[in-house]
């Protein structure tokens, strides 16, 4: 029984060590990034505004080019490019982050 109990806190010591202090969220596979307050003021200030006309007028544009598209089979791809894809950078992406925030690491 006493060679049982430090066996026991060794084994969740060593395995749950590493995973608190990879990032905070227990998983290795993802990262988070801690960006300076100049480039969360910057993004807020200049490139969020940018990003969210972006988004209105990539849906303006595929609305437009939807019958084209559908014709040509390329609706998904249209619709992630001219409207996912900014409104993801819009809303998505942690204030000041350069990518989404949490990226997952494959």
């Amino acid at each position: 029984m006493k060679l049982l109990r430090p066996v026991v806190l060794a084994l969740l010591l060593s395995v749950g060590l590493p995973a608190l202090a990879s990032d905070g969220s227990g998983d290795p596979r993802y990262t988070i990034q801690n960006p300076p307050a100049f480039a969360m003021i910057g993004d807020l200030l200049i490139a969020r505004p940018l990003l969210l006309a972006a988004t209105v007028i990539g849906a303006g544009a595929f609305v437009v080019s939807l019958p084209f598209t559908a014709l040509g089979g390329g609706v998904g791809d249209a619709g992630k490019a001219l409207v996912v894809d900014p409104a993801k950078a819009t809303f998505v992406r942690c204030l000041g982050c350069i990518g989404e925030g949490f990226e997952r690491q494959e």
